[in-house]
C-alpha cells in the first residue's frame, strides 16, 4: 500500500476514485430498486465493498459493490422469503466465501464454461429489462419474468394515465440523456459518465417542473438503512431454504467476481489477480453485508472497467471511492431524495440490454461450433423461464457434453523445458475445464520475460473453455511485449493466435 502514496500514484488514483464514485452512486440505488429493498441498502454495499473489500482485494484495480447479476435473485428471497432472511443468508454466503478462499479453490470458478457465464448474465439482463420496465411507468414488478414480459404492453397501452406517462417521458429522459452522452460527449469530458448524466437530466426535468412522479426513499442518515440480524440468527442459519440459497449466492457471487477480476486483468499490465485473496475479500464484505442487512455484493465490471480507464493504479482509488460514497450520503441525503424511481429504472433498463451480449454468442459459434452457442442459449432461457440456479446447473451440465467424445483420455500432461531466455510448455492428452486450475498456474508461473513456446503437437483436445482461457493468456501476454509461439498448433488451437 505505500505505492499507493506516491506522488504521482497517488493523484492518478484519486481521480480515478472520483469517476469511479459518479459511476456507483447511480448504479447502487438502482440495483437496490431492482432487488426490492430500500436505496440505502444499496448504497451501505457500495460503501463496504469499497472501503472494506478495497482494503482486502486480490486484485488491486476491480472495484465491489451491489451487482445487476443478483438483483434478480434477491428481489426473489425478498419477495418469499421477507427481507429480514437476506441477513442470514448473506451471512452464511460470504462465510462459504472466505472459506473457499481459504482452502484456495478460487482457480476452480474460472472454469466454469464461459458460455453458462454469459448465458447467465444475459438471461439476468432479460429479466432486469422486463421487471424495470414496469418501473418507467411508477408500478412495481410482477413476480417473475414471464408475467412481466406478458404485462409489457399493457403498460404502453394504458399510458393515457397521466401520472404514468409522466414518469415514462422521465425515464425515457434518462435512457436517451445516458445513451446520447456516450455516443457524442467530447473527448475532453470522457470520464464523465453517461449514468451520471442521465440521471442528472431527468432529476433536473422533474425538479424544475415539480413533476408528480415517485421519487427515491433515503433515510436521514445512513445508520437509519442498517438492519441488525434479528433474535434466533443460528436457528435462521440451519434453515434447509438459508442453507441453500445461500449456497447459490455465494456460488453465483463468486463465479461473477472471478471472472470479472480476469476481465480486469486483460485491461491492465500491472499485478495480476490473487484469485484466493480476491474470494475470501469478497466473502468479508458480504458477511459485513449480511450484519448490516444490506445487498450481497460482487467484483463488478462496469465499475472496475471505469477505474481501469480512469488511469487507477492500485486499491486506493476503490478505497477512496468508498469514502466518497459514504460522505455524500452523510452529508447531501437531500439530494438522493429528489432523483425519480423512473430515472434509476432507465439505467437498469439500459444495463440490462448490455448483458444480453449477442456479440458474444456469434464468438462463441464462429469459432467452436454450435454447442457453446447452444449452453448459452439454454441457459438464458432457463434462467428466464425457471430461476437463475437452475439456468446454471442446466448450462454447466450440457457444457459437459464437451466430455463425452473424450472420457477415455481426460488427462492433461505439461512437461517444462527452459534453454536461457526461452521457456519451452509441452501440453499432452485433453485440457478440459477440468485441468483449467492447473493449466491456468501452470501459464501465470512462466516467467514474465523471454520466449514462451507452447507446444501443442501432442494435444488431442482442447475444449472451448480452457481454449478461452488460453487465447487470453496470449493476448495479455502479447500486450505486455512479451513473445509466444505455438508449435505443432493445428485447428482451434491455430485460431487462437491468428
Amino acid at each position: 500500500m505505500l505505492k499507493a502514496f506516491s506522488g504521482g500514484t497517488f493523484s492518478r488514483d484519486f481521480v480515478a476514485s472520483i469517476v469511479v464514485f459518479l459511476v456507483a452512486m447511480p448504479l447502487c440505488m438502482g440495483i437496490a430498486v431492482a432487488s426490492g429493498v430500500p436505496p440505502g441498502k444499496g448504497l451501505i454495499t457500495g460503501i463496504i465493498g469499497g472501503i472494506v473489500v478495497g482494503l482486502m482485494a486480490g486484485s488491486p484495480l476491480q472495484v465491489s459493490g451491489p451487482a445487476a447479476g443478483l438483483a434478480v435473485i434477491v428481489f426473489e428471497i425478498v419477495r418469499e422469503q421477507g427481507l429480514s432472511a437476506l441477513g442470514p443468508i448473506l451471512i452464511l454466503a460470504g462465510a462459504i466465501q472466505v472459506i473457499a478462499g481459504l482452502l484456495r479453490v478460487g482457480g476452480w470458478f474460472r472454469a466454469i464454461s464461459p458460455a453458462v457465464v454469459h448465458g447467465m448474465l444475459a438471461g439476468i439482463g432479460v429479466l432486469i429489462v422486463v421487471g424495470q420496465f414496469h418501473v418507467l411507468f411508477d408500478d412495481k414488478p410482477l413476480s417473475s419474468g414471464l408475467h412481466n414480459l406478458i404485462a409489457m404492453p399493457g403498460q404502453i397501452f394504458g399510458l393515457t394515465n397521466g401520472d404514468a406517462a409522466t414518469a415514462f417521458a422521465v425515464g425515457l429522459i434518462t435512457i436517451f440523456g445516458m445513451l446520447g452522452w456516450e455516443k457524442f460527449r467530447p473527448a475532453s469530458l470522457k470520464l464523465v459518465p453517461g449514468a451520471l448524466v442521465g440521471v442528472v437530466a431527468a432529476t433536473l426535468v422533474a425538479f424544475l417542473l415539480a413533476l408528480p412522479v415517485a421519487r427515491v426513499v433515503v433515510p436521514e442518515s445512513i445508520v437509519g438503512a442498517i438492519t441488525l440480524p434479528e433474535g434466533g440468527l443460528l436457528a435462521q442459519l440451519l434453515n434447509p431454504t438459508v442453507i441453500t440459497t445461500a449456497v447459490a449466492i455465494a456460488f453465483i457471487a463468486s463465479a461473477e467476481t472471478l471472472l470479472s477480476a480476469a476481465a480486469v486483468d486483460r485491461m491492465h499490465d500491472g499485478v495480476r489477480t490473487n484469485y484466493n485473496r480476491e474470494l475470501s475479500a469478497q466473502g468479508v464484505g458480504n458477511l459485513l453485508c449480511g450484519f448490516a442487512g444490506a445487498l450481497p455484493m460482487t467484483g463488478v465490471i462496469v465499475r472496475s472497467s471505469a477505474n481501469v480507464q480512469a488511469g487507477a493504479k492500485t486499491r486506493m482509488s476503490t478505497i477512496l471511492h468508498g469514502i466518497w460514497i459514504l460522505g455524500f450520503v452523510a452529508l447531501l441525503p437531500w439530494l438522493l431524495r429528489e432523483i425519480p424511481m423512473a430515472a434509476l429504472a432507465g439505467i437498469l433498463v439500459v444495463t440490462g440490454v448490455r448483458l444480453v451480449s449477442v456479440d458474444h454468442v456469434r464468438h462463441l459459434l464462429h469459432r467452436y461450433g454450435p454447442l457453446p452457442a447452444i449452453v448459452w442459449a439454454a441457459t438464458l432461457i432457463c434462467v428466464v423461464a425457471t430461476d437463475l440456479l437452475t439456468g446454471v446447473l442446466v448450462g454447466i451440465g450440457l457444457s459437459m457434453l464437451e466430455l463425452i467424445p473424450h472420457l477415455s483420455r481426460l488427462r492433461l500432461k505439461m512437461e517444462e523445458e527452459s534453454r536461457g531466455d526461452t521457456h519451452e510448455v509441452a501440453l499432452r492428452g485433453s485440457a478440459t475445464f477440468l485441468n483449467l486450475p492447473k493449466l491456468s498456474a501452470k501459464l501465470d508461473s512462466l516467467p514474465a520475460a523471454g520466449l514462451v513456446i507452447l507446444n501443442v503437437e501432442r494435444l488431442g483436445h482442447i475444449d472451448h473453455t480452457c481454449a478461452e482461457m488460453v487465447r487470453e493468456w496470449v493476448d495479455r501476454r502479447r500486450g505486455a511485449g512479451s513473445p509466444v509461439e505455438l508449435f505443432g498448433a493445428t485447428g482451434r488451437m491455430r485460431q487462437l493466435v491468428a
